[in-house]
């Protein structure tokens, strides 16, 4: 039976060809020139059946990434999941069986793991915030703080657990941040600069600290705003203020112990470093579910 998923709507899908050309990246960093271990001590001709399975209580994320390494190295492993990316499993839930060519298995087994593991960690710590500020109206989003070369499969983590994504790149919106302000003078000027050049369907954010500058973000027309480290008596007084013209976004040092008090603040939307930059990886093991067998033919 497949584990219930987590309410929300399943996160967008990973590029085939990117990802492919991630894991052959991830796969050769592991095994070098050749995996001596399982060359040398398991013959060619042996099948095994491994399951992946949950050590501790997790939101699964990444199952699919990690069946697509085993059959990008060895094609003829066959793999069943029992559960879906973004289900809530028990300790000791079985997550997929993997049947095949032994050597193929034991050599992709890390790489897929630490997949798993980390993307898990992940999507298991944002269902948390999500579970905290459930039925305040304020969404979770995540941040660029991510691991370089796996922030597309992070970011689906968060999707995974119920979060949303905010930008997956610069190239996704304009921020404007502190610095980016000064350098153009004022936020209108730098609201107006932005305005003039950037593709029609692009939106416009504004990173304001003080109750002056939200009423400048908003005079200049920014397409959002984000309140930056503001205090929660800040927030509630720029929600009032804003009176649902544009969205606001609440952001910085954002803990699992005071994400509610900022959501009832009123804000549309709080974005959360944490749950990509510091998420701990999760327990999952790969058993041995069937003994050693010589392959067919």
């Amino acid at each position: 039976m497949i584990a219930p998923r987590l309410s929300h709507t399943p996160p967008w899908p990973t590029d085939p060809l990117q990802l492919d050309r991630s894991l052959d990246s991830f796969l050769r960093e592991d095994i070098g020139h050749v995996d001596l271990t399982s060359t040398l001590m398991i013959d060619e001709a042996l099948t095994a059946e491994f399951e992946m399975v949950a050590r501790e209580p997790i939101v699964v994320a990444g199952l699919a990434i990690a069946a697509r390494a085993f059959t990008l190295y060895e094609a003829r492993i066959e793999i069943e999941a029992s559960v879906e990316d973004g289900a809530s499993v028990d300790k000791g839930r079985a997550l997929m069986k993997l049947t095949g060519p032994a050597r193929g298995l034991l050599t992709v087994e890390r790489t897929a793991l630490n997949l798993v593991q980390h993307l898990s960690g992940i999507a298991t710590l944002t269902a948390q915030y999500v579970e905290r500020i459930a039925g305040t109206g304020a969404q979770l989003v995540d941040t660029r703080k991510t691991t370089p070369g796996l922030r597309a499969l992070e970011k689906y983590a968060v999707a995974c657990g119920g979060g949303r994504n905010h930008r997956l790149g610069l190239d996704s919106g304009i921020m404007l941040k502190d610095n980016h302000i000064a350098v153009c003078g004022s936020i209108g000027a730098a609201v107006a600069r932005a305005k003039a050049r950037v593709p029609v369907l692009t939106r416009i954010e504004v990173e304001c600290d003080r109750l002056d500058q939200v009423e400048e973000a908003l005079a200049a027309g920014a397409d959002l705003i984000m309140l930056d480290n503001m205090t929660l008596e800040a927030m509630r007084t720029a929600v009032e203020r804003v009176d649902g013209r544009v969205p606001l976004e609440a952001s910085g040092g954002v803990r699992l112990e005071t994400i509610r008090e900022i959501a009832e603040t009123g804000v549309d939307f709080i974005s959360v470093g944490r749950i990509t930059q510091s998420a701990p990886a999760v327990d999952i093991g790969m058993d041995e579910s069937l003994a050693i067998s010589p392959a067919e033919g």
